[in-house]
């Protein structure tokens, strides 16, 4: 039996000149982690199914359903998925739209949504003055209109941040008080709260509550329950997580997904 190949390595997007490609992953098919990477164009990643967890500029990024993550061309980001993502990549070409020029989360219409996948079925090559070419353009149009999202983490290449960050990312149930890392880390608990909103610009509390927010809009994209997920995340009750959730987003998880509800194939 084959080993599923990384989602990088069934296409290179600087192959070709045209304003906007896109194309369809399934990471049934594909290895759910996708290495440190980088290319020319622009690269919107959409989810479909599941979810991905992408880290780009020093931030970790959420793409839940009907959500996008942008990464301008250049920039370097590596991404893990859940087993059942199923994506679309829409690259676009430098210069091409006047899209951000940072990393950013978008909120995506139904009509974008739909468009971008519409695109994903034409060649990537493609001619000017074409039907992909005019669906391309309405694509990229439509896009720089989309409102943005706050579901990114700030990860600060300070190495005493740093340190803390990739251990609560890894063990998100740890439930250490500022003070106590303070100690791990050799600082005074004012020094490492002043340090912590200096980098990230988030007090410990906020900062710790957007990882579980990022935690718990992946895992239970992948379709794991409430219950689990709060367990998983070192909540005292079900209810303190729901509440957690609903302060974040301004509704339950239970509304959340059933507003954006996709059914897998």
């Amino acid at each position: 039996m084959n080993k599923p190949q990384s989602a990088i390595s069934v296409f290179n997007p600087d192959l070709t000149d045209c304003p906007a490609v896109a194309r369809r992953i399934d990471f049934v098919d594909h290895k759910a982690e996708v290495p440190v990477h980088s290319h020319r164009k622009g690269q919107l990643i959409l989810t479909l199914y599941g979810a991905v967890t992408c880290t780009a500029d020093n931030e970790i990024w959420i793409v839940p359903p009907h959500f996008g993550v942008w990464i301008p061309g250049g920039v370097s980001h590596s991404a893990k998925a859940t087993w059942n993502a199923q994506l679309i990549y829409l690259f676009v070409e430098p210069g091409a739209a006047a899209l951000p020029e940072q990393c950013c989360t978008l909120s995506l219409s139904p009509f974008v949504r739909e468009i971008i996948a519409r695109l994903a079925c034409e060649r990537a090559d493609y001619a000017k003055e074409t039907h992909a070419a005019r669906l391309a353009r309405v694509t990229l149009d439509e896009l720089v209109v989309m409102p943005r999202q706050k579901f990114n983490l700030p990860v600060s290449t300070h190495p005493k941040i740093h340190t803390m960050a990739s251990a609560l990312v890894s063990q998100p149930d740890d439930r250490s008080t500022l003070g106590e890392w303070a100690k791990r880390l050799a600082l005074s608990e004012r020094t490492m709260s002043r340090l912590l909103t200096r980098e990230t610009g988030l007090t410990f509390g906020r900062w710790r509550q957007q990882l579980h927010l990022i935690v718990a809009l992946r895992e239970l994209a992948s379709g794991k329950s409430v219950q689990n997920v709060a367990a998983e995340l070192g909540y005292d009750s079900v209810n303190a997580f729901i509440t957690m959730f609903k302060k974040s987003v301004g509704s339950t998880p239970a509304q959340y997904f059933a507003q954006r509800r996709t059914t897998p194939p």
